[in-house]
């Protein structure tokens, strides 16, 4: 797993340090109030070895570390949307921190939806403390993280603002990797244009803070990239903006 810090930019811009983690091409972060050190972690992952069927904590042991080298004090336990690819960590991050977790409310949406698939309904509202609607928001020191939704690639992904930050989850990668999928049950690739549409509408400064970044996966890109937290931490609605196909 890679480490890399985006710097806070004022009083009203957070300090954010992302995780790649390789497994599943994800990133985890840390965002953090300059002054309080009031943090949120957001997207965090649980490690699943197929072979064994085995699950384990690294992942949440280094963002663990981090928070004590940082002297953080974690506020929250955010997840930006139910994940496909990997199993989340949030109810171990909130065990071991003592804060609340939350999640956007149409995650309930996404499991009715799914129970046609297994024929079996699972409640996950109690699995979260909070569930979010769009325009709420969270006290995080002297910020505050305000809540879009921001559909298309589930039907229940939000996105997270953090003064210059947002937290975009899948909607946008990096320049070279383009967008989120759209073909999970309840995605639609109009939704997930005008979610798109949407968050291109931030000032240009602001920094975006994707999903997933996939390495040696890219098609504009044969011989692959290092990871994007070792090359840079984050987007730009500008970068994204200006982004061409060469």
């Amino acid at each position: 797993m890679t480490e890399r810090h985006s710097i806070s930019n004022g009083p009203d811009s957070p300090n954010v340090w992302g995780l790649h983690d390789s497994a599943t091409g994800s990133i985890q972060y840390l965002c953090a109030c300059p002054r309080t050190r009031e943090a949120a972690l957001i997207d965090i992952v649980q490690d699943f070895d197929p072979a064994s069927a085995r699950r384990s904590w690294e992942n949440a042991g280094r963002i663990a570390a981090i928070v004590e080298r940082e002297k953080l004090q974690v506020k929250w336990v955010l997840d930006t949307h139910p994940h496909a690819d990997h199993l989340m960590a949030s109810f171990h991050m909130s065990e071991t921190t003592g804060a609340p977790t939350a999640i956007g409310e149409k995650v309930c949406d996404v499991a009715r939806l799914w129970t046609d698939y297994y024929g079996r309904y699972f409640n996950p509202a109690p699995a979260f403390d909070r569930l979010l609607k769009e325009g709420d928001t969270l006290p995080l020191g002297d910020l505050e993280i305000g809540v879009w939704l921001t559909p298309g690639h589930t039907l229940a992904s939000v996105t997270y603002l953090v003064g210059d930050a947002a937290f975009v989850h899948d909607t946008l990668m990096q320049p070279d990797m383009g967008t989120a999928r759209a073909d999970f049950p309840g995605g639609d690739v109009d939704v997930l244009w005008d979610s798109i549409q949407r968050i291109l509408s931030l000032p240009g400064d602001t920094r975006l803070f994707i999903g997933h970044d996939y390495p040696g996966k890219i098609a504009r890109n044969p011989n692959g990239r290092r990871a994007l937290p070792t090359t840079r931490p984050a987007t730009s609605i500008w970068r994204e903006r200006h982004a061409t196909t060469s």
